[in-house]
């Protein structure tokens, strides 16, 4: 007699760019039923998760066969129609710290106490997200990485009032991932994004000031130091934009260390956006 497979466990992403389909896709490939919310292209938002699941077919990478696994997802549009009894929510809206908080506080009356509620920020308090909502103790932050599915750190970030409970519920779905997780107290950039931005300001102001070119900056790194990828590739890859908002949220909160440069304000105004357009501190076209 065949032996009943256990239900699989449903989470919810909520936003279905880069990052909240990379997101899906890691939950999954780890067995999960996963519903991700985006309002805007909710099309779009299934055809990143298909397209990341087929390349991971075709690396190896993936257990199932791609359809047994998009038969566990779920794209919808609105946040007051998540799942109540979502174990996780993601929320992996745009750094804008007035809509995560509509979007955190919508998730949080969408589902039920149980619900662990994370936050994907680079950047932003998470204790300041935390004060808009009822719950702040089912509340942390989960700092993945772009691209998500190939890469192994996820940051916990501890909220002043997050549960001991939750800490260890969010480390236990890292490694449920395959995963790698660091806890890290609240502060701004947490580990990661402060050590990373200050390296690809200092990369930028040496491009700025021509004491090497792109090419060689990045190999000084990458064969010098052993970073898998240099710094201003790595801007390029998480995109100039997005560097500058938070490097200009760090230079805000930490001081004239994390001042942007202008060549990347310069960069940023003309649209060289990195990979996503083709044109950043290298050329992708």
């Amino acid at each position: 007699m065949k032996t009943a497979q256990p239900t699989p466990v449903t989470v919810a992403v909520v936003g279905g760019g880069q990052m909240g389909s990379g997101i899906a896709q890691a939950f999954l490939t780890a067995g999960a039923r996963v519903t991700v919310v985006e309002p805007v292209s909710p099309e779009r938002a299934r055809e990143l998760v298909t397209t990341g699941l087929e390349g991971a077919a075709a690396r190896g990478k993936l257990a199932e066969e791609v359809s047994g696994v998009l038969a566990r997802l779920t794209v919808q549009e609105a946040v007051a129609d998540l799942p109540a009894d979502a174990a996780v929510v993601v929320e992996a809206v745009p750094e804008d710290a007035r809509l995560k908080v509509e979007t955190l506080r919508a998730a949080e009356a969408a589902t039920g106490p149980g619900t662990l509620l994370a936050t994907n920020t680079s950047s932003l308090s998470v204790g300041e997200l935390a004060a808009a909502l009822d719950r702040p103790a089912r509340f942390l932050g989960l700092h993945f990485f772009n691209p998500v599915p190939a890469s192994r750190l996820v940051e916990v970030v501890v909220a002043p009032d997050t549960a001991p409970e939750a800490v260890a519920e969010a480390r236990d779905w890292v490694r449920r991932l395959g995963k790698t997780e660091i806890v890290v107290r609240d502060s701004p950039g947490f580990a990661s994004s402060r050590l990373g931005v200050l390296l690809g300001l200092e990369a930028i102001r040496m491009l700025e000031e021509g004491v090497a070119d792109a090419e060689a900056i990045d190999t000084a790194m990458e064969l010098g130091y052993r970073h898998p990828m240099g710094p201003l590739r790595s801007t390029d890859l998480v995109g100039l934009d997005v560097r500058l908002a938070i490097a200009e949220y760090l230079h805000r909160t930490l001081g004239e260390r994390f001042a942007p440069p202008q060549l990347l304000r310069d960069k940023v105004a003309a649209g060289d956006l990195g990979r996503k357009t083709g044109r950043g501190f290298h050329d992708y076209c």
